[in-house]
C-alpha cells in the first residue's frame, strides 16, 4: 500500500474581501511521486503552495503532511518536512559563503556542530557544489545558484521537495543540471512537486499532473492522460507539448496514439504505424 506524503481535504481559501482563491481542493500525493502542478496565472497554484507550507491557513478543510495536520505545526517544523525552492534563487541567498548558506537551516534546528557539518557536506556533494564552498553564492552562475538553494533545502532533510518554476531564466545547461538533480532526488525516495508553465518539462519528468483552473482542480491523473485532453486544458489556456499536439493531429490520419510525450515516442509510433500499413498491404 502506498504511503501518503500530502493529503489535502475539502480545502477552501478566501482572501480578505471574500476573494475566493481555492474551492473544494482534494488531493492525495504519495511518497516518491513526481507531480507537476500547472495552470494559468491566477489559477490558485501559489495560494495552494502557501497553504502547504503553512504560510496561509485554510479557510475551510485541512492539509496534512506525513499524517500530521499542518495547523499543529509551525513554519519551522514544516520546513523540516518539506523544502521549498523559489523561482528566483537569489531571493533565498543571503550568506557570504556557500557553506554558510547551506548550514543556516540545520543550525536553526538546534543540531550539534558535527551533525550540521555532516548535513552540509552531504548536501553539497548531492548537487555538486562542494568546490564552491568558500565562494560568495551570488557570484555564481544562475544554474549554480539554483543548486546552492537546493542544497540548503536538502540539508534540512525534508522528504518532500517543492520547486516553483525551477528552470525559469536558466540556459539549457542550467535547466539540465537542475532537472538531473530532481531525477536523483526521486531515485533517493523524495516526493517532488514541480510548479511550472513549461509543458515539455512536465511531460519529461512528472509522472502525474494536477491542473488548476480558477481555484478548482480541472484534471488530476497521469501526465500522459492529462495531456490527452487538450479540449479541457484549453479552459486554463494550457496547450500540450508540441510533439503531443502533432501526435493528436496525426491520430486519425496515421493511427498514431494521441498520448505521445516525447520525440522518441513519436518516432516509435510512426515506425509502428508504417509497419502496420505495410503488413496490411502484403
Amino acid at each position: 500500500m502506498k504511503e501518503v506524503a500530502i493529503k489535502i481535504e475539502n480545502l477552501d481559501y478566501c482572501y480578505p474581501g471574500n476573494v475566493v482563491a481555492l474551492k473544494n481542493i482534494n488531493i492525495t500525493i504519495y511518497k516518491n511521486e513526481i507531480v507537476g502542478l500547472i495552470g494559468q496565472n491566477g489559477a490558485g497554484k501559489t495560494t495552494l503552495l502557501k497553504n502547504l507550507l503553512g504560510l496561509l491557513k485554510p479557510t475551510k478543510g485541512k492539509v496534512s503532511i506525513e499524517g500530521t495536520d499542518t495547523s499543529k505545526l509551525n513554519v519551522a517544523q514544516l520546513a523540516a518536512r518539506q523544502g521549498f525552492v523559489l523561482q528566483n534563487p537569489d531571493r533565498q541567498l543571503f550568506a557570504d559563503t556557500v557553506e554558510k548558506e547551506i548550514a543556516f537551516g540545520p543550525q536553526n534546528l538546534g543540531l550539534t556542530e558535527a551533525e550540521v557539518q555532516s548535513r552540509v557536506e552531504e548536501a553539497m556533494e548531492a548537487v555538486s557544489v562542494t568546490k564552491f564552498r568558500e565562494e560568495y553564492p551570488l557570484s555564481l552562475s544562475k544554474g549554480d545558484r539554483a543548486k546552492v538553494v537546493i542544497a540548503s533545502v536538502l540539508a534540512m532533510k525534508p522528504q518532500i521537495i517543492i520547486l516553483d518554476e525551477p528552470t525559469t531564466g536558466q540556459d539549457y545547461l542550467g535547466c539540465l543540471q537542475v532537472m538531473q538533480i530532481v531525477k536523483e532526488l526521486h531515485k533517493r525516495g523524495h516526493t517532488v512537486i514541480i510548479v511550472t508553465h513549461h509543458m515539455p518539462l512536465v511531460a519529461e519528468y512528472a509522472e502525474r499532473t494536477i491542473v488548476l483552473c480558477k481555484g478548482e482542480i480541472l484534471l488530476d491523473g497521469s501526465t500522459r492522460e492529462v495531456f490527452a485532453r487538450p479540449e479541457i486544458l484549453e479552459k486554463t489556456f494550457i496547450t500540450p507539448p508540441q510533439i503531443t499536439q502533432l501526435a493528436q493531429r496525426l491520430e486519425k490520419k496515421m493511427g498514431i496514439t494521441s498520448k505521445v510525450l516525447s520525440v522518441e515516442e513519436m518516432g516509435e509510433a510512426i515506425l509502428y504505424a508504417i509497419g502496420s500499413d505495410r503488413i496490411k498491404d502484403m
